[in-house]
């Protein structure tokens, strides 16, 4: 009976599927497979029965070319201890060229037909000189791939927050996108140091329990919202996850846990006698009632302030030298009085000089706007 292979080329690196063809494979055992880059060296992580429908369908799962030998895994040997040194030289040449780039790993193909520089940079880079070197070097086709934080630290593997190795290196093959928003629905600080990772990037488990948050929440009512429940007008103060139940304050101020089974008993139904009696003893009790936003639109109208200073007496018109400046009126003078009084100060009215430069503004004719020509 075949068997389909789950096999991995590296540690870091995706699962393949193959079928086993004529060949009897343990796990744990090396085989040789031809890929799309050419002759590649995995080992089998993983085997399990292939369905009856599936047995001879080749075209389901290509079979594994052989299995590895003792001279196949001296070549592997070989080939990591090239890498190696071409990691090296490539360090080399990048400072020599002076390049803005940072060096993460080095690929050698099993057939050695094709080398992989994994390489990080802030932007883009000409490394067409530093292509040529790497070819009169090894003889062989030079790949040079740029990638992101992620897949470097996936690569490199560090510790994570938690005290255990990252997931990115430890299980996880493909990169999920996180946002913020994952976090603010999961009631976390929202601290740099505490939601990022190694990487610099939000953490990557922020989405493993995402599905489980939205699904609460939508069982869940809008957090800060009135309801009419059984025990009267209640509101959600805040939800928990882990107990799966709702924090409510009800009209006579009193914080109340319930569970999300018993909100939905209580939820959209008219008050209970026992409700109604504990509302009466709120209100007998002498608790005044929360103030309104009309109330507290309204400007508050304030009395006299014995601390304020008076009002500062207006300065009188200055005058000629050898000259009595006239007292100002007490009371405004009515228009036929206007000249006698201006006649008195020597041509100035009783209110000063402001007054009168605010009359020959006002007598000014005013300028028309010309509108431009069409």
């Amino acid at each position: 009976m075949s068997q389909i292979l789950g096999v991995k080329f590296n540690d870091y690196g995706q699962v393949y599927y193959f079928g086993s063809g004529p060949f009897v494979v343990r796990e744990g055992q090396h085989v040789i497979v031809k890929t799309d880059q050419g002759m590649g060296l995995g080992k089998v992580i993983l085997i399990r029965q292939a369905p009856k429908e599936q047995e001879g369908d080749e075209d389901a799962h290509k079979p594994i070319y052989r299995l590895a030998n003792e001279k196949d895994m001296e070549s592997v040997a070989e080939n990591e201890t090239l890498s190696e040194d071409a990691f090296r030289y490539c360090r080399k040449c990048i400072s020599k060229h002076k390049l803005g780039m940072k060096l993460v790993d080095v690929e050698v193909f099993f057939d050695r037909s094709k080398m992989i520089f994994y390489f990080t940079a802030p932007g883009r880079i000409d490394f067409r000189e530093l292509i040529k070197d790497l070819v009169r070097e090894y003889r062989t086709r030079i790949e040079l791939r740029q990638i992101g934080v992620r897949h470097e630290t996936q690569m490199l593997g560090a510790i994570g927050n938690c005290g255990q190795i990252c997931c990115c290196r430890r299980f996880m093959r493909k990169f999920v996108p996180v946002t913020i928003k994952m976090a603010k629905e999961q009631n976390l600080f929202l601290n740099p140091t505490k939601i990022s990772g190694i990487c610099g990037r939000l953490l990557c488990c922020l989405s493993f329990e995402q599905e489980g948050y939205e699904e609460f929440h939508r069982m869940c009512p809008r957090v800060g919202k009135k309801y009419t429940t059984s025990l009267g007008s209640v509101k959600v103060l805040r939800s928990n996850f882990f107990n799966k139940s709702l924090s409510l304050l009800t009209e006579d101020f009193e914080e109340k846990e319930v569970s999300i089974d018993e909100w939905n008993e209580i939820v959209n139904k008219p008050p209970s006698d026992e409700a109604k009696s504990r509302m009466d003893r709120g209100r007998r009790s002498g608790r005044k009632p929360a103030r309104s936003a009309d109330a507290d639109a309204e400007p508050r109208q304030k009395g006299p302030d014995k601390n304020a200073r008076p009002p500062r007496p207006a300065k009188r018109p200055a005058g000629r030298k050898g000259e009595d400046t006239p007292d100002r009126p007490e009371k405004e003078t009515a228009k036929g009085d206007e000249a006698p009084a201006r006649a008195e100060s020597g041509g100035r009215t009783a209110e000063g000089p402001q007054k009168e430069e605010a009359e020959k503004r006002s007598r000014r004719p005013r300028r028309r706007r010309r509108r431009p020509k069409k």
